[in-house]
């Protein structure tokens, strides 16, 4: 039997547990940085494997290094413990509304395979340097407010899971990272390799008027709901001006819009992405989306706090792990089932955080129906969703330090990502973030807005 054949029998032989796994993630949801049912049922596995783990410790996450006794390159993968929010769901959480109708229960199985199936006797052969695996916390950016409250406090620096591990230097003895995330597979194929996808700047918008009794003297309020829906359609009249290559999206939610009918709201909590396909992009809207915000709420005489925080920087999958994916990948499944094509996603990753520093891809594997963060969203067929991605990740790890490790070093050397090193790329991104007051009403009767950093 030669290698390949070998690392996919280890995978089948630990299919059963594969399995497990993602039943009990899927039954036991949790959302980014609380999911501390989910870490300890991974945390286990890993180490009834016999696995030692390096954990984050005051967040969930963790990750585990495999020596292959030979020096070489590091390739990291990794899996997503986090669910998202969909009360309508047949099987959300009753009380949280959870569920994972992105497919991050098939990462944390799959996660759990490619482990298992590195700890088979003779699985690591012929390779060089290390494997680390990784589970992540809080891709999916949602509950700002919570996440806010966490960073003000100290416990994380950034919103998301992975380029908070970034800044706990969780990636710094790492070369080249991959991971496969689930897709419905709508075209017809098991395994889907696209270009890349959107990033992002999350946003936090509060409102800020004058509580009056909304009956009897409304004249004496300022209205910070009709503020913030000023704002939002001001924003609206502009997408005409956004290009369509940049892709960008600004979809917000009202998460506090009043607390008495008989009150005139003063304040109004707003959340929000302005997402788009390069960073230039992102910024550029951002600065259009924050400069209607703020003259709405100057319309009505009321102000509004702009809280920016970087995002998800766009996801730029590496040309040549593109190509190591393919090959693999048709060692798993029919050639005419993966497609390699020039798709880019509208939706953002933090794995593009991690693209940003380092060559890494993120392809899609099958094997869940519905629609994606919709209420039927399911794992349908859990072998093209959770085993045949374990397999393609052993294979492509193999590849990659076969022998003297040449696929991984050709990939490094000829990748180009943005940032040359990880603090440059957190310097950059820190420099995103925006904390103001918007609107200024001076003495003589004018009003000045600021809607991003001063230089």
């Amino acid at each position: 039997m030669d290698h390949i054949a070998a690392i996919k029998s280890f995978v089948d032989k630990n299919r059963g547990l594969i399995l497990k796994t993602e039943r009990y993630v899927w039954e036991h949801p949790e959302t980014g940085y609380r999911e501390w049912a989910t870490n300890e049922y991974m945390k286990k596995a890993f180490q009834d494997l016999g696995y030692r783990l390096t954990e984050a410790g005051d967040i969930p996450g963790f990750y585990a290094d495999l020596d292959t006794g030979r020096p070489g390159p590091t390739v990291c993968i990794l899996g997503e413990l986090d669910s998202l929010l969909c009360s309508t769901h047949p099987e959300a959480n009753n009380e949280t509304g959870a569920v994972h109708a992105c497919g991050h229960n098939a990462q944390c199985a799959t996660l759990i395979g490619v482990a298992a199936a590195f700890k088979e006797p003779g699985a690591l052969d012929g390779m060089c340097g290390k494997i680390r695996l990784m589970a992540v916390p809080a891709e999916e950016l949602l509950e700002i407010g919570y996440r806010e409250e966490l960073r003000k406090k100290g416990t994380i620096r950034y919103l998301g899971g992975k380029v908070e591990f970034v800044s706990r230097g969780y990636f710094k003895d790492v070369d080249i990272s991959m991971m496969i995330h689930t897709s419905t597979g709508e075209q017809g194929y098991h395994f889907g390799i696209p270009k890349g996808s959107n990033g992002c700047i999350v946003k936090n918008i509060d409102y800020i008027g004058v509580a009056s009794h909304a009956g009897g003297a409304p004249h004496r309020g300022i209205n910070a709901l009709y503020a913030a829906n000023a704002g939002i359609q001001a924003v609206n009249s502009l997408r005409e001006t956004f290009q369509d290559e940049d892709h960008i999206r600004f979809h917000p939610i009202i998460t506090e819009g009043g607390q008495a009918v008989n009150a005139i709201p003063h304040l109004v909590k707003i959340e929000s992405y302005v997402r788009g396909a390069s960073i230039e992009a992102i910024k550029s809207a951002n600065e259009r989306v924050n400069r209607a915000l703020a003259a709405s709420a100057a319309a009505f005489g009321a102000n509004v706090h702009l809280g920016d925080r970087p995002g998800y920087f766009p996801l730029n999958n590496d040309e040549n792990l593109r190509r190591i994916a393919k090959e693999m990948m048709e060692q798993v499944v029919p050639s005419d089932k993966v497609s390699l094509n020039d798709g880019w996603s509208t939706g953002c990753t933090d794995m593009g955080d991690i693209s940003a520093i380092m060559p890494a891809i993120h392809p899609y594997a099958a094997g869940a129906v519905g629609i994606g963060h919709g209420n039927n969203y399911y794992i349908d067929d859990p072998e093209l969703a959770c085993v045949n991605p374990a397999k393609a990740l052993c294979l492509m790890a193999y590849k990659l330090l076969e022998g003297e490790g040449a696929a991984a070093k050709k990939v490094i050397a000829e990748a180009a990502p943005v940032f040359k090193t990880q603090d440059e790329f957190l310097a950059f991104i820190d420099k995103l973030m925006l904390d103001v007051d918007a609107v200024t009403y001076c003495e003589d009767g004018t009003v000045s807005i600021q809607y991003k950093n001063k230089e």
